[in-house]
């Protein structure tokens, strides 16, 4: 008895099924060589469908090409979402519109307060939390890893929320000083245990 097919279904925005493809399939077919997988795409429903090339082709694979695509249709370039092919590496989403709601002018607003003056604000966030950030029409999409993630997510919805941007920053070194510092015990931890 054969094992049933196991598929992953993405829907990506319309105007993003070109990003996923790439020029003469390049993006496709790299995600394809990268994840052992084989993707279709659907674009009269605009629909990515995610299939292992073969039968032992692990589980995780799919799902990795599915954060791939998911990455590309929230507008991260290729190149960035490839970084989640590293294993530490995760996709957050923040909804905005479940922060200030679907009116239009809020949006733009809390938008503009995410990405700041010629694009400084993001771009501290990213340098400060080692992340990518991508600010959508509707949501905000992180790539990094688990712990520096949560921070920039929590970071997005702060200043969605109307908090200083200062008051963010502070948030953030505090938190990752507390990252580091982890991350440094748990490199003498590991040194200590394999010391000869």
């Amino acid at each position: 008895m054969s094992k049933a097919r196991q598929r992953i279904y993405v829907r990506v925005p319309i105007d993003r099924l070109g990003a996923v493809i790439g020029g003469k399939g390049s993006i496709k077919q790299r995600i394809m060589d990268l994840t052992s997988t084989r993707i279709t795409v659907d674009s009269e429903n605009s629909l990515v469908i995610i299939e292992p090339e073969t039968e032992d082709v692990p589980p995780i694979n799919l799902m990795k090409a599915a954060e791939i695509i998911k990455a590309i249709a929230y507008g991260f370039p290729p190149d960035k979402a490839f970084r989640l092919l590293e294993d530490d590496q995760i996709l957050v989403l923040v909804d905005l519109k479940q922060i200030v709601g679907d009116a239009p002018n809020h949006l733009k607003r809390v938008k503009a307060r995410i990405i700041g003056e010629h694009g400084r604000a993001r771009k501290a966030l990213e340098e400060m939390t080692g992340t990518y950030i991508n600010v959508g029409e509707y949501h905000v999409a992180i790539i990094g890893d688990y712990e520096r993630a949560m921070a920039a997510k929590k970071a997005v919805e702060m200043l969605a929320e109307g908090r200083m941007h200062s008051t963010v920053y502070r948030y953030l070194e505090r938190v990752l000083r507390e990252i580091k510092r982890r991350e440094t015990l748990q490199l003498w931890a590991k040194d200590e245990f394999n010391y000869p």
